[in-house]
């Protein structure tokens, strides 16, 4: 049986890539329907270029797990997404504190999926935009997560 959209959030909060903690990741929202997935960050100055914003590998990062989620979401099935090329747009600096994202599916075919996600700050001003093709891998093999202690 299909997991619900709480049970996804609460999955996806309980156990993360390692990459999720440094980036102070959570999910809020799952739309299975549409291929949606609401995520929030919290980076620190950890994360930051000598100009005091957050590097755009960092940003980059983000908005690749952002956009994945949303295709492991509309995958339906156990398994994984694979980048195979992305494009992110700096609109404007992130900084560190709050960053929300949304990441959506626009296709999910058997052996591609287009992806898209936007980083936002918390006063809703467009930071970043990405655009990325990807490989669905239909696995049941068990992910490299880690515990969080964040719900």
């Amino acid at each position: 049986m299909p997991l619900t959209e709480a049970q996804l959030i609460e999955r996806f909060n309980a156990k993360q890539p390692p990459t999720g903690p440094l980036f102070g990741m959570k999910v809020l929202g799952v739309d299975q329907e549409k291929g949606i997935v609401r995520m929030s960050f919290q980076p620190d100055e950890r994360l930051t270029n000598p100009r005091g914003t957050i590097q755009g590998g960092i940003v980059s990062a983000m908005l690749d797990d952002c956009a994945a989620y949303a295709g492991i979401v509309s995958l339906g099935e156990p398994g994984f997404i694979a980048s195979l090329e992305l494009k992110t747009s700096f609109l404007n600096p992130a900084y560190p504190g709050l960053l929300l994202a949304e990441g959506r599916c626009l296709k999910m075919g058997r052996s591609s999926c287009f992806l898209e996600a936007e980083l936002r700050d918390e006063t809703g001003k467009l930071l970043a935009t990405m655009t990325s093709t990807a490989v669905p891998i239909r696995s049941t093999e068990k992910p490299r997560l880690v515990e969080t202690s964040s719900t």
